[in-house]
């Protein structure tokens, strides 16, 4: 498996485990306002982290190439700033908004990155003993 591919994996992981300590957390505290975080780690970085890895793995010669990790560390440093930001700005921290603003907007950089990789005209590779349909 291509290196970044593993990162992805490896990176998705630790923000379901966070996504999970959110919901545990807003469950047990019966504080349900930063719902809006819960759902951005398990979404931008459990769910979109595991595809994007899912991506790279089946094409490793787009995840060599130096865009994929480029796009990588954008695109994580986003989520990663995003999450606890957004987290405290909906738990009433009203000087978040402007750190979510850019996290999201430095996030959405690292899916338009993406969006180059995944139409770059490299082809992608198809795994032994798969045929391609012509």
């Amino acid at each position: 498996m291509p290196r970044i591919a593993d990162l992805y994996f490896k990176t998705a992981i630790i923000f379901l485990i966070a996504g999970i300590s959110i919901g545990l957390h807003m469950s047990i505290s019966g504080n349900h306002a930063p719902t809006g975080a819960h759902a951005h780690a398990n979404l931008l970085g459990w769910v979109t982290m595991a595809l994007f890895g899912g991506y790279h793995a089946l094409n490793p010669k787009k995840a060599e190439k130096r865009l994929a990790m480029i796009q990588y560390v954008v695109y994580t440093f986003g989520v990663a700033v995003l999450i606890p930001s957004l987290y405290l700005l909906l738990s009433g921290n009203a000087a978040m908004e402007p750190i979510v603003a850019i996290a999201s907007l430095i996030a959405f950089v690292g899916v338009l990155m993406f969006a180059v990789i995944i139409f770059s005209g490299s082809e992608a590779s198809v795994p032994a003993g798969v045929s391609r349909a012509r």
